[in-house]
């Protein structure tokens, strides 16, 4: 039986070059399985770029400095689980455009692969990818509100929305 992972506050970076973007396949957790960006939870004492950092470099052995972190979005995945339970997981999502290394497969991601930004593989990502990601990498930044069912295989809502100049 899967595990059905509760997470609250989280992270979420892609990396991004010449119209491409950097996605691996997660090998556990939530997600499992999908082609996503590199993330994941904000550790206790963590601000959210401590934490991107961190996850970024343990997830596939890229360096990022503050300054090549660009946040584009918050979206608060609104969660229920196959018992009826519900969680929030608000993710703070960034984009990278410098970085130091050449990603690696490791245990939580496998198969780095650069995608076309037009061509992104959104029937292995999941659900709500579809609704965010392409505007984010054409430059949008956003509030969102997603609602995915148990493991966050279905879509339960429209995705909601809120286009913003900043996050001040």
């Amino acid at each position: 039986m899967k595990e059905e992972k509760v997470l609250i506050d989280a992270v979420l970076c892609f990396l991004v070059k010449d119209n491409q973007v950097l996605l691996a396949r997660k090998a556990k957790k939530i997600g499992a399985g999908c082609w996503s960006g590199y993330g994941g939870g904000i550790d206790d004492g963590e601000t959210e770029i401590q934490s991107m950092i961190r996850e970024l470099k343990e997830e596939s052995g890229i360096i990022a400095k503050e300054e090549s972190l660009e946040k584009v979005a918050i979206i608060d995945f609104h969660n229920t689980k196959s018992d009826g339970e519900k969680f929030i997981c608000k993710v703070h999502i960034y984009l990278v455009n410098n970085w130091i290394g050449e990603p690696r497969e490791t245990e939580e991601m496998l198969t780095p692969t650069w995608f076309d930004v037009a061509k992104l593989p959104f029937g292995e990502m999941m659900p709500s990818d579809k609704d965010w990601l392409p505007q984010l990498l054409c430059g949008k930044k956003m509030i969102a509100s997603a609602y995915l069912g148990p493991f966050q295989e279905t879509l339960l809502a429209k995705t909601e929305i809120i286009y913003v100049e900043n996050f001040d």
